[in-house]
């Protein structure tokens, strides 16, 4: 979703969501050159970064993060546990319920794909200088909320 030179945008030009619509496209094509070939999604990717950042997470926040429904929680973990990244483990102070963990594989896949997909998401914003990525982080996380 590149602008084309001579065209006129009219609205788009004022509005926020078209340029974030358009970055965003830009940095998923980051994403995907990072990540291709290893049957990875943003969701997947986000979902094993949180389990590893917090071991023990049930699957009801693992949907809250990923802003899906419990059950398309379940059908997340059921992939990653497939594909030997996540295990199901009973909590102990609940033997009713069940925290989400990375395996050792898990874990070391999780790791070179942070490092790969920071790697590309650096590359791909180089022009923005340190303090104007950080910014823009903090201008999108207040977009966010």
């Amino acid at each position: 979703m590149k602008r084309v030179p001579g065209l006129r945008y009219d609205v788009l030009d004022d509005l926020l969501g078209y340029p974030l619509r358009r970055a965003q496209l830009a940095m998923f094509d980051a994403f995907d050159e990072a990540t291709r070939g290893l049957r990875m999604t943003p969701p997947r990717f986000t979902a094993l970064v949180v389990i590893g950042a917090n071991p023990g997470l049930s699957q009801t926040l693992l949907g809250k993060v990923l802003g899906i429904a419990r059950s398309g929680a379940m059908l997340m973990t059921d992939l990653l546990e497939e594909r030997g990244l996540v295990e199901r483990r009973h909590q102990p102070r609940d033997g009713r319920a069940w925290g989400l963990h990375l395996t050792p594989r898990g874990g070391r896949f999780v790791e070179k794909m942070k490092a790969r997909v920071l790697e590309f998401d650096l590359r791909k914003a180089r022009m923005l200088s340190k303090a104007e990525r950080n910014e823009l982080l903090r201008l999108l996380e207040k977009l966010a909320r």
